[in-house]
C-alpha cells in the first residue's frame, strides 16, 4: 500500500499536539492535573539557569497558565509521583517509569568497580563511599554541603563525597528526595522508591518495546534515532529491530512527513494516526514563550525541518560570538515560531527587562502581534517574580 504523505500544516498540528502546546489551559491546575501533564509530556528536564524561569517550571507554565510551582514539588518531595533521574539529562518522570531505570543503574553500578572511574572520587574511593553511605544510614537524607570536603575532587569542581553521591544517585542505590534551593538531597531510594517498583526487573526487550511505544506516542511521528533519543534509554540499533519487527506485526506504520522546504522524509506512527490528525482542530493560541530546554524543541535539527526555526541556546557560547543572547527564549505562536527574545527577570524589583526581540524573515511584528507578544512578557513577568522557596535561597 502507498505511504500516507502527511503536510506540514498537519504535521506541526499533531507535533503540538503531542507536546501538549496545541492549547493552553487557564484555570489554576490541580497536583492530579500536573501529574497528568508531566506524564503525557513523559518527563520534564531539570536545568539550574535562572535567568528567567527554571526550565521544569517555564516547561508547564507554558503549557498551563494556572500551574503553581510548588505542584511539582509536591508531587515529588511528598506524593513520591514523580522521581528523579537522568534521561538525556537531570529530569523529574513519572514514578511508574522507575522499573525501566534498572538497565542503566545497573551499568552505573559496573562502572564504580572502573577503577579510572572511581578515581574521579580520590585516591581513596571506597573508603568515600563507605562514608557516605554510613552517614546516610545514620543521619538520614543528606546533601553534598553536608560533608566537609567540597571542592577537593576534580571532577566538575565536586568534592568526593559530591562524587560519591552522584556515582550511587545514578546506580540507582540512592535517590533525589528533594531539592533544597536546587541542590539535591539525596536518600538510600529504598525509603523513597515504593518497593514493588523498585524490584521490579522488566527484561532489556520489555525496555526497548516500552520506550520505543511510549516516545512514539508522544511524539506523533518518529524515526527510529528519534525514538532512542527520547529516554536516552536504549540504543539506537534496539529501536531500529523494534521498528522492523512492529511494521511486520502492523503495530505501526510508516508515513512520508512533509518538511517546511517541502521535501518529505519517512517516519514511523501508529496505525490510527490519519483518524487522529483529521480530529485535529488549527492551534490557535497566542504568542507565548517556550524555555530553551522544552521538549518541543530539544532536537533542534527537527524543529528546523518541521518549523523552519533555527534555534541554539547561546549559554555556552562566548559574549562576543554570540548572535542573540545569553538565554533567548522562542516565541510560539499558533501552529509556527514566529521569533525570539533574549529576556531577564530581576525578582527583587519583579520587573522584567527584554533586551532584545527578533522576528522570523517572514514575520511581521505588526500592532496584534507586539500586543501579544507585550501581554506575554506581562504574564511571565507575574510568573517568575513570584518567587518560591528554591528562588529564595540563591
Amino acid at each position: 500500500m502507498p505511504r500516507l504523505t502527511v503536510s506540514n500544516a498537519d504535521a506541526r498540528r499533531l507535533f503540538l499536539h503531542r507536546h501538549a502546546l496545541d492549547g493552553r489551559s487557564a484555570h489554576r491546575l490541580t497536583h492530579s492535573e500536573v501529574l497528568s501533564l508531566v506524564r503525557g509530556l513523559g518527563f520534564v528536564q531539570l536545568d539550574s539557569i535562572n535567568v528567567v524561569e527554571r526550565a521544569h517550571h517555564m516547561i508547564l507554565f507554558t503549557r498551563a497558565a494556572g500551574y503553581a510551582r510548588e505542584l511539582l514539588a509536591v508531587l515529588h518531595h511528598d506524593h513520591r509521583a514523580l522521581f528523579e533521574q537522568f534521561t538525556h539529562d537531570a529530569s523529574l518522570l513519572p514514578i511508574e517509569f522507575h522499573p525501566h531505570w534498572h538497565h542503566r543503574f545497573r551499568a552505573a553500578r559496573a562502572r564504580l568497580s572502573d577503577p579510572d572511574r572511581l578515581a574521579r572520587i580520590g585516591a581513596d574511593a571506597d573508603k568515600v563511599i563507605a562514608r557516605v553511605r554510613r552517614r546516610i544510614r545514620k543521619e538520614g537524607a543528606l546533601s553534598a554541603r553536608d560533608f566537609d570536603d567540597k571542592g577537593e575532587g576534580s571532577w566538575w569542581g565536586w568534592g568526593p563525597s559530591k562524587t560519591a553521591l552522584e556515582f550511587l544517585w545514578r546506580a540507582g542505590e540512592l535517590a533525589v528526595v528533594r531539592r533544597d534551593g536546587f541542590e539535591k538531597v539525596y536518600d538510600f531510594a529504598g525509603k523513597i522508591i515504593p518497593a514493588e517498583l523498585r524490584t521490579a526487573r522488566p527484561t532489556r526487550r520489555q525496555t526497548v518495546d516500552w520506550a520505543c511505544r511510549e516516545a512514539l506516542l508522544r511524539l506523533g511521528f518518529a524515526t527510529p534515532s528519534e525514538l532512542a533519543n527520547f529516554f536516552d534509554l536504549i540504543e539506537l540499533a534496539e529501536a531500529r529491530n523494534w521498528a522492523k519487527t512492529a511494521l511486520r506485526k502492523k503495530q505501526i506504520v510508516e508515513i512520508m512527513i512533509t518538511n517546511v522546504d517541502g521535501s518529505a522524509r519517512p517516519a514511523l506512527a501508529q496505525p490510527s494516526v490519519e483518524a487522529e490528525i483529521a480530529a485535529l482542530a488549527p492551534c490557535q493560541t497566542p504568542a507565548r514563550f517556550l524555555s530553551p530546554f522544552d521538549p518541543a524543541i530539544r532536537d533542534r535539527k527537527r524543529a528546523q525541518r518541521l518549523f523552519g526555526f533555527d534555534y541554539t541556546i547561546e549559554v555556552f557560547v562566548p559574549e562576543k560570538k554570540r548572535r542573540y543572547g545569553y538565554y533567548v527564549m522562542p516565541i510560539l505562536e499558533g501552529e509556527r515560531f514566529i521569533g525570539r527574545a533574549d529576556l531577564k527577570v530581576h525578582r527583587a524589583e519583579r520587573r522584567i527587562e527584554v533586551k532584545g526581540v527578533w522576528p522570523e524573515p517572514d514575520v511581521a511584528l505588526d500592532r496584534r502581534r507586539k500586543d501579544a507578544i507585550e501581554a506575554a512578557v506581562a504574564e511571565l513577568c507575574r510568573f517568575a517574580t513570584n518567587a518560591s522557596a528554591e528562588d529564595a535561597q540563591e
